[in-house]
């Protein structure tokens, strides 16, 4: 009997042994590792699941099972993440993207010291049913800096270097901007322009995709600062090839990091719509060279240059011109033609340059500026010059008008005839006409 009772000690601590370690009921206690996620260091991650809406899912998998999550620093999310695709995370039509690339990071089972593996490649499936790899003390080669940081009954945290991203969020964030997402709908040139007319022809041959716009530049801009410019279109359809608003917003972006053209940016983007309008161009097909003044050259502006209506929109549409030019093609016109007269969005105006001191020098006199900062921002469609000067179109004097004298009209007698004059000397006082 003794050892019947000793029998089923054994058998039943044995089986105590075995169960894994998991909570009693579905309901998340103060001790749960997803209490101490929300707790922990790893702010950037935590705050990422509560926008995922995930908190309900991990509950329901911790009340099933361990789990291990391998929790990235704050700092590789705030600062070594690219700002565009944390953006595109963020946005509430990628939700699925976003949970996918968190469940990634977490194993529906629990385990522990994973930088003791050896270095044979050990894969574990992941909550998005996706695999994880570990070898050498790296999970699909992010070092786990900090294993076991936090150990709870029903599972465990790992301190990962980077965040882990699976192949369909990053197939997800590069179809965003292809053409395979709109492959519905086919690609067509733009309408063939009668050029004397500027009306679409009858019957439009078909051109290229990605060829250059057939309408001038100045056809294509917006009416002018009285009236609303049109909006930027979104990136992809069937005439826009280009995403020009992510252009624009890239070498602004570019400006402000190079420093000194602060007022630059602060003028396209916060006093006027030009960014807006300069992003429709080049979605267009369009391309445009930016000579960009520093912002001692735009200290210098007075009031009486800023105050009329428009006046900021000018002074910027004169200084964009209508052509790809980098610091090199510019300087070799200029060596080669010696005066370069270029066109400009302020049309008729055109923009005057010439080589002097071995720079290219732009106006006039007083009113020129040199080639300061050369290629700030070159991306095939727009071009960015720093120059140490704001340009104003030159000014004709009229030409004053000579007022002619007043004509005075002169009576002068009837002159006699030769042969009256032979008469009245022969006839003497007998003709009368000769008295």
């Amino acid at each position: 009997m003794e050892g019947l009772f000793f029998l089923l000690l054994i058998t039943f601590s044995i089986t105590t042994t075995a169960l894994p370690e998991k909570p009693v009921s579905g309901q998340i206690n103060s001790n749960s590792v997803l209490v101490a996620l929300l707790d922990s260091h790893y702010t950037e991650l935590a705050e990422l699941v509560e926008k995922a809406l995930l908190l309900q899912t991990l509950e329901e998998a911790v009340g099933q099972h361990n789990i291990t999550i391998f929790a990235p620093r704050n700092d590789a999310l705030e600062k070594n993440l690219d700002p565009e695709f944390k953006s595109f995370l963020l946005q509430p039509k990628n939700l699925k993207s976003l949970q996918s690339l968190l469940m990634f990071h977490i194993l529906p089972k629990r385990i522990t010291s994973p930088h003791q593996f050896s270095s044979a490649v050990v894969s574990h499936r992941t909550l998005s049913n996706d695999h994880l790899y570990f070898t050498n003390g790296k999970v699909n080669s992010a070092v786990i800096t900090k294993p076991d940081d936090l150990t709870r009954p029903d599972g465990v945290i790992h301190g990962i270097e980077r965040l882990l991203i699976p192949r369909s969020v990053q197939e997800d964030f590069n179809r965003r901007r292809s053409l395979r997402s709109i492959a519905a709908v086919l690609p067509e040139g733009a309408p063939e322009v009668d050029p004397r007319t500027h009306r679409l022809k009858k019957k439009p041959v078909p051109v290229p995709a990605g060829a250059p716009p057939v309408l001038p530049v100045y056809d294509a801009m917006s009416p002018g600062p009285s009236l609303a410019p049109a909006p930027a279109p979104g990136p992809g359809g069937p005439r826009h090839h280009f995403n020009g608003e992510a252009q624009v917003k890239d070498f602004i972006h570019t400006l402000l990091h190079y420093g000194g053209y602060n007022e630059m940016a602060d003028i396209l983007v916060n006093l006027t719509s030009l960014a807006t309008e300069m992003g429709r161009l080049v979605s267009e097909g369009y391309v445009l060279t930016v000579l960009a003044p520093n912002d001692e050259a735009m200290a210098k502006l007075t009031t009486d240059q800023l105050s009329e209506p428009g006046a900021s929109e000018q002074i910027v549409y004169y200084h964009i011109i209508p052509e790809y030019q980098t610091e090199e093609s510019m300087y070799n016109s200029v060596r080669r033609f010696g005066k370069v007269r270029y066109d400009s969005l302020r049309f008729p105006h055109k923009v005057e340059a010439q080589e002097a001191d071995g720079s290219v020098k732009f106006g006039h006199g007083d009113g020129s500026a040199y080639l300061f900062d050369p290629d700030i921002y070159t991306d095939g469609r727009i071009s960015v010059q720093g120059i140490d000067g704001v340009l104003f179109p030159e000014e004709k004097t009229p030409v004053e008008k000579k007022t002619a004298a007043p004509v005075v009209k002169k009576t002068t007698k009837p002159r006699r005839g030769k042969l009256m004059e032979v008469a009245c000397t022969m006839l003497g006082s007998q003709f009368p006409t000769c008295q």
